[in-house]
């Protein structure tokens, strides 16, 4: 996963977490296996990559679940 994460570097992701959480932002980068996913604000969450079920680039027109950062 963490190999994934780092090609998605400076792209706009999508991220679900065990217990579906569900969250968006721009993949900021990824250390020592943690994702640092930034939202519309610049703000940064630090994101276990371990606890990360599923990744997905954004697509402009999808809808998802959970709380997602609207840009």
């Amino acid at each position: 996963m963490e190999q994934l994460l780092l090609k998605l570097i400076g792209h706009e992701i999508d991220v679900v977490c065990s217990g579906a959480s569900s969250l968006r932002g721009e993949c900021a980068g990824v250390e020592a296996g943690i994702l640092h996913l930034k939202d519309e604000h610049g703000e940064v969450c630090y994101i276990a990559i371990d606890k990360i079920v599923a990744v997905w680039e954004k697509k402009p027109h999808d809808r998802h679940p959970g709380f997602v950062f609207k840009s």
